[in-house]
């Protein structure tokens, strides 16, 4: 495989960017080597400088479920752009979007756009504490709402404790009001809130989680939130940056019929292009400015180059089809995966939701962060760069996510599940 041009790239980039980089998983420091740079990408294929063609199983972190360019964005974008990139002004298209994320999702009454996940997890948690006139919120250990400080701690083991900063610059005053669950635990949140009596605003959780692997809420544990939250008048709010619009039109809260009081969206409703999204009920959202005094702005936020590519990309979910096509494709990559696992007496966990996918080293259940992290992730590493070498383009961490999108075909899991089978060969201990 040629690797020329990426690593004098990144040499370059190195100079000028903090690490190389924009996001850190891209630096590859969990699993080594040198990142490719990516050139150009088309349906289920990117490929880099150097001319080498990869299967995408990133597919921009989830965000992509349609595949690379596909041809009714690129139109769509394309038939947008010259009319201006921007205003910071109302469009009809923020509407229009508005209306076809609220007719998926019911609990949504009245959302705002914005420009990113971290955006719609920060202004919902402040809202949040101005609804309930509350401070502390609890999340989960090993869920990320992005790069928000008082989201950016981590907790002890056993008990909820309150944490300390998981970051450098985050404040011991932020990491205060912030309270740490292991996920899928509902004792230790009911330990929580019996701790911590009407100081709780919210509860922030991925409703699948998305960041320390793909981990799916255990039976319970959503409804068991939803009867706490209600019980103590604190907000549930669901961080569906991931899996809104990617497992169900609806989102986890289709699939598990459980409604949160406000909801964080991202990745899908953008197209592809840089958008995020905060809603819930209208006696909730009422009280962001300019209808209240919650302020939250951003002048990109509703862009027009966005909300077309979103536009454009939930018209094509909505044909019939679209996601038990999906699921019937996720469902091969599945099993495919661990028929050749068995044959290769590999120890291997593949949790799925829809055409989400967790791929663990181990033959223990893979339930919370715990146990993500006691996954062998050495062996992660090694199949990573196997796989990589056959043209297959894995999230380059053990804790991240694999997805799978419309454009990925029988052909293309059946490439994989080959390679795979090799991989696993190779690696065997």
């Amino acid at each position: 495989m040629r690797v020329k041009k990426s690593e004098a790239l990144y040499e370059a980039a190195s100079k000028l960017l903090v690490g190389g980089v924009d996001s850190p998983v891209r630096a590859y420091l969990a699993v080594g080597g040198t990142p490719p740079f990516i050139r150009n990408a088309k349906g289920a294929r990117i490929y880099d400088e150097d001319g080498n063609q990869y299967l995408d199983y990133v597919c921009s972190w989830g965000a992509l479920i349609l595949g690379s360019s596909h041809p009714k964005v690129v139109s769509a974008i394309q038939r947008r752009l010259p009319k201006g990139t921007s205003y910071g002004a109302p469009t009809r298209l923020e509407t229009e979007l508005a209306r076809l994320v609220t007719s998926a999702f019911p609990s949504i009454e009245k959302l705002r756009f914005v420009n990113s996940g971290t955006e719609a997890t920060m202004s919902a948690i402040r809202l949040a504490r101005a609804y309930t006139n509350r401070e502390k919120v609890l999340k989960f250990e090993g869920c990320y709402h992005g790069h928000v400080d008082s989201l950016l701690v981590k907790g002890g083991s056993g008990m909820a404790t309150l944490s300390t900063p998981d970051s450098a610059g985050v404040t011991e005053a932020e990491a205060e009001n912030t309270l740490i669950a292991p996920y899928n635990d509902l004792e230790v949140v009911e330990a929580c809130f019996e701790s911590s009596e009407e100081e709780i605003a919210a509860v922030i959780v991925e409703p699948i989680a998305g960041n320390m692997g793909l981990i799916p809420p255990r039976p319970g544990f959503l409804e068991g939130l939803r009867s706490i939250t209600r019980k103590h008048r604190s907000l549930l709010i669901f961080d569906e940056v991931i899996s809104g619009f990617r497992v169900a039109l609806g989102g986890a809260q289709q699939l598990y019929r459980i409604e949160a009081d406000l909801t964080c969206l991202g990745k899908i409703i953008g197209g592809g292009l840089p958008v995020g999204a905060y809603g819930g009920r209208g006696e909730i959202m009422k009280l962001v400015a300019p209808e209240g005094p919650v302020y939250q702005a951003g002048t990109l936020a509703g862009n027009p180059l966005a909300m077309t590519a979103g536009i454009t990309t939930i018209e094509e979910l909505l044909k019939k089809g679209f996601y038990e096509a999906l699921e019937r494709t996720s469902l091969e990559f599945q099993n495919g995966l661990l028929k050749a696992a068995k044959t290769e007496r590999v120890p291997l966990r593949l949790n799925r939701v829809g055409s989400m996918v967790g791929l663990f080293f181990t033959d223990q259940e893979v339930f919370d962060y715990s146990s993500a992290k006691s996954t062998d992730t050495g062996r992660y590493s090694a199949f990573f760069h196997f796989m990589l070498d056959s043209g297959i383009y894995l999230p380059p961490s053990p804790f991240e996510t694999i997805f799978l999108s419309s454009a990925h075909t029988a052909a293309d899991v059946t490439r994989t599940v080959r390679a795979a089978a090799q991989a696993f060969g190779k690696t065997t201990k």
